[in-house]
């Protein structure tokens, strides 16, 4: 049996080359053949456009980004290939999720400090971000590069819904999660190795999902039914996994 994919855990500096990218991520759902070579795929995706008017340079690096991002989750990108009609809201709230399972920094950034952040304050500024990406790198990166790492994890917020405006002090806001969007992160987070467990963790917690509130949110799902009795959950699945349930919902090929 294959094992499952994992969140990423180790820390890396890709955000410092790609924040969020919601359209371009688009794009790439829409135009890519997961069989296809990389090198074929690159200059394809160059030569067809597929993010505009962009160098070659950077093609190349946006598809490394993208592929590490979605191919890594194959169920989660024949769902997002077939997606037909995804609203703003739900691409913006999944590009945030992948974005958390690939970048550890990021994770921890908007599903711990932000999160805190909310209950103390409802506000962050750069050299809040700054001094914790200080103590996340344990004192090895230069003043420029935790600057640097402080501005896109902002951006990268930003681009999220979960921050509001570009000067300090910034409010601290939950995205809207639509129903659609919510029944994809429960499937994606089933066929993933994430820390903590399925209701609890740093992808909901993130978007505000959490206690009571996720309680209402997961009894109101119409594709699943769910309960929970004290610490007892009873949660049964309409569709056996991501790629069934997108087909049945959006149109994505079953197989």
């Amino acid at each position: 049996m294959s094992r499952r994919p994992a969140e990423v855990t180790a820390i890396h500096t890709g955000i410092l080359r790609c924040t969020l990218a919601a359209t371009e991520s688009q794009s790439y759902w829409a135009h890519v053949d997961p069989t296809e070579p990389a090198e074929r795929r690159n200059l394809r995706a160059f030569e067809e456009r597929w993010f505009g008017s962009k160098s070659q340079a950077r093609v190349r690096q946006l598809l490394a980004t993208m592929s590490a991002r979605f191919d890594a989750h194959p169920q989660a990108l024949a769902a997002l290939r077939g997606w037909r009609g995804m609203s703003p809201a739900a691409r913006r709230v999944i590009c945030h999720w992948h974005l958390q399972l690939h970048d550890p920094m990021y994770r921890r950034f908007t599903g711990e400090l932000l999160v805190e952040r909310h209950e103390a304050s409802r506000t962050v500024d750069r050299d809040v971000v700054s001094r914790w990406v200080d103590a996340q790198g344990e004192g090895r990166w230069a003043a420029v590069t935790r600057i640097a790492f402080a501005s896109k994890l902002l951006s990268a917020a930003l681009e999220a819904g979960l921050v509001e405006g570009r000067r300090d002090p910034r409010a601290l806001i939950f995205p809207r999660v639509d129903d659609d969007a919510l029944a994809y992160l429960l499937r994606l987070l089933r066929t993933v190795e994430i820390a903590g467990s399925l209701l609890r963790n740093p992808y909901l917690a993130s978007v505000g999902l959490t206690g009571s509130f996720l309680d209402q949110r997961l009894s109101a799902l119409p594709d699943l039914t769910y309960s929970r009795v004290g610490d007892v959950i009873d949660l049964e699945w309409r569709e056996p996994d991501l790629r069934a349930w997108a087909s049945a919902h959006h149109g994505a090929p079953p197989t």
